[in-house]
């Protein structure tokens, strides 16, 4: 039955992809009391820390009495009007990143972001962007997904690295293994000049924490990589991360975002607030271990995770 329920919104959306405007938008949405659909459809991203939230949200929502279903729509600019339009109702976001996309959106590319490194202001510029479109966002855990920047274990005791200020402080020359948008990206190769005094010398476009960057810096072809803090695997590679201790990256805690109409209302605010209590971001990344190095499928470790911790029976 999920598979099934999966496959009708995808036709659903599929068939909605290219209306754009108000009628996608359903702005009327917005003064109608929260909804409490009993059937709802689980959104995901695609990779594997979403697959894994949507497999933690649909368990639990499942537990308390709805029925969902869970449908991946792996780009942004695809599931955020599905959702305004409630063919999906849930999607895990994190916080600034989505307030981000939310503001040149609404405002435009050039917008100042509206997300930062404090949570409570991203949560209101969040809010106060997400209202319109007939979406709520619910409150946020203690889990988080920033950007992140490791190097090779040995570099770090050679040169007595423990943050990013440190290695700013250094003067090392430091060839960066990451995208090729980490050259523009205020967050990345800008932000270590200018907030850390790093000297950047280079981007190798080998991608964000993929095998092939994290290589790079373990063979010392690069010596800095960047990845997330909820990246698993980094010991394998004989990397750790420096710590972010003047606070580059935004607030991107994780946060359920709902179709206001049809999942809006307490039961699943509820459900979904077991989690927070209980997921911490060291949490994510040993689930996501779980799936990328032990090849687990995600229910499977959503539904070991929820029961370890008492809220599943």
């Amino acid at each position: 039955m999920r598979r099934r329920g999966a496959l009708a919104a995808l036709t659903l959306l599929v068939l909605g992809g290219c209306a754009t405007g108000p009628a996608l938008e359903h702005r009327g949405q917005v003064t109608a009391p929260p909804g409490d659909s009993r059937h709802l459809t689980i959104g995901s991203a695609g990779f594997t820390e979403s697959d894994l939230l949507a497999q933690l949200y649909a368990q639990l929502l499942d537990q308390a009495g709805y029925r969902t279903s869970v449908l991946t729509v792996a780009n942004r600019e695809l599931y955020e009007p599905a959702l305004e339009s409630g063919q999906i109702d849930v999607v895990p976001e994190y916080a600034a990143t989505f307030a981000d996309w939310l503001g040149a959106k609404a405002h435009g590319a050039g917008v100042p972001p509206a997300g930062s490194p404090d949570l409570a202001a991203t949560m209101r510029a969040l809010r106060r962007l997400a209202a319109p479109r007939g979406l709520t966002v619910l409150p946020p855990g203690r889990a988080v997904d920033q950007n992140a920047f490791a190097v090779s274990a040995a570099y770090a005791r050679r040169h007595r690295l423990r943050t990013l200020s440190d290695l700013g402080a250094s003067g090392l020359k430091v060839r960066l293994a990451a995208g090729d948008e980490c050259v523009q990206r205020p967050y990345c190769a800008p932000g270590l000049r200018k907030v850390y005094g790093i000297d950047v010398t280079g981007i190798d476009p080998k991608g964000v924490g993929t095998t092939p960057a994290k290589r790079a810096v373990q063979t010392g072809r690069d010596q800095m990589v960047l990845t997330t803090t909820t990246d698993a695997t980094l010991g394998a590679f004989g990397l750790v991360l420096l710590a972010d201790d003047k606070r580059l990256q935004n607030a991107d805690y994780v946060v359920p975002v709902v179709n206001r109409a049809r999942a809006g209302g307490p039961g699943v605010t509820k459900a979904l607030g077991r989690l927070n209590d209980v997921l911490t971001t060291g949490d994510l990344a040993a689930m996501n271990q779980k799936v990328d190095s032990w090849r687990r499928l995600p229910a499977d470790v959503a539904r070991a995770y929820l029961k370890d911790k008492g809220l599943l029976k």
